[in-house]
């Protein structure tokens, strides 16, 4: 079982990304402001069901290359460090603009297909969760593959529930993130700060 201060520090790490607006919020408020609430929120579900797609294939891999070799875990948790602060450093580099008015309404059936296929079929999703999930995993603490599912799982409610707050309020959100594009250029160097923050945690940490 995950120790207290490993889950609370998990917990603390995946807020900052979840309530930051990010892509996959980014993604939820333009379909609201488009299609409505209800579509919003289909998409936010979408995207979630797409995450635990992703939660329990990184489950599958990461428990078979823990139980197989810890040198390959090491390898794996610091090759996931390296990609997080490669992450962070495009995040916080990236100066693409973002706008909410450019995706067609759709009703929200359709929005959740969509959000599911287009999460499970992002690579760097996939990437993300093979990387950031072994952070917090530790072999003497039990079961690697129970620890990766309550990791995946605080993930994935988590992020539901931030892209429902967004959804509900992406008509004045939109509205700030149109009037002020500077808001977009300063969440990703905040989301970039923390990619970076945690892979050097793992690659200081246990030398």
């Amino acid at each position: 079982m995950i120790d207290h201060a490993t889950l609370i520090t998990y917990v603390l790490i995946v807020l900052g990304f979840v309530f930051i607006p990010g892509p996959a919020t980014l993604l939820t408020m333009a379909r609201a402001a488009s299609s409505g609430t209800k579509a919003g929120i289909a998409t936010g579900a979408g995207i979630a069901v797409g995450d635990l797609i992703h939660t329990s294939m990184a489950i599958v891999g990461l428990s078979a290359v823990i139980a197989t070799s810890a040198l390959l875990f090491s390898i794996v948790k610091y090759a996931g460090a390296a990609f997080l602060i490669y992450l962070g450093i495009r995040a916080m580099l990236d100066k693409a603009p973002v706008e909410l008015s450019a995706t067609p309404a759709i009703g929200a059936g359709r929005a959740f297909r969509q959000a599911v296929l287009t999460e499970v079929l992002n690579p760097k999703t996939a990437l993300f969760f093979l990387a950031f999930l072994p952070q917090f995993v530790r072999p003497e603490h039990g079961a690697i593959a129970v620890q990766l599912a309550i990791l995946g799982t605080v993930f994935v409610l988590l992020g539901l529930v931030s892209t429902v707050v967004f959804a509900v309020g992406a008509g004045r959100l939109g509205n700030l993130l149109r009037r002020h594009p500077a808001v977009v250029k300063w969440q990703g160097k905040v989301v970039g700060t923390i990619y970076c923050a945690v892979g050097v945690r793992l690659a200081l940490q246990e030398r």
